[in-house]
């Protein structure tokens, strides 16, 4: 038998385009509105923010997954996501997303290693292959560098 995981999350409107989101047993939600461009309120997540925030958390936890089973030590993981959205066929949509994720590793010797798993963790995301859009990276892998005392 395949493996089966369900997830949910419950979204009501509030007022004028903003709404707020839940999942079953977390303890916070998210305000959320459509983008300003759109006539919706700045300073709130929108669903675009909570897409390319989706892939980045995927992304993430993927890499800290296949590191730890390659057991690979790196010191810090940063990502910053970027979508394009424009109009195809005479609808809005998300036209690509790059992801630029930045590896710190503590030995050099780790540097092609990681490139590796970065990789692999591209392939992987299920956030991001699950998308109708192309999803690319641009990887960065930096050595840690030591702090002297004196």
């Amino acid at each position: 038998m395949e493996k089966q995981l369900t997830c949910q999350v419950n979204a009501n409107w509030e007022s004028g385009r903003r709404g707020f989101v839940t999942t079953p047993g977390t303890e916070q939600g998210i305000h959320f509105s459509s983008p300003p461009e759109f006539k919706g309120d700045p300073g709130f997540w929108t669903p675009e923010d909570l897409l390319l925030g989706a892939v980045a958390s995927c992304f993430v936890v993927t890499f800290y997954a296949l590191a730890e089973r390659a057991r690979l030590e790196f010191g810090t993981l940063a990502l910053s996501a970027e979508g394009t959205l424009s109009t195809f066929e005479g609808r809005l949509s998300f036209q690509q997303i790059v992801l630029r994720p930045t590896v710190t590793i503590l030995r050099n010797e780790d540097r092609e290693r990681a490139y590796g798993l970065l990789e692999k963790t591209e392939r992987g995301c299920l956030i991001a292959r699950t998308l109708n859009c192309r999803v690319w990276m641009e990887p960065s892998v930096q050595t840690a560098e030591k702090v002297l005392v004196r």
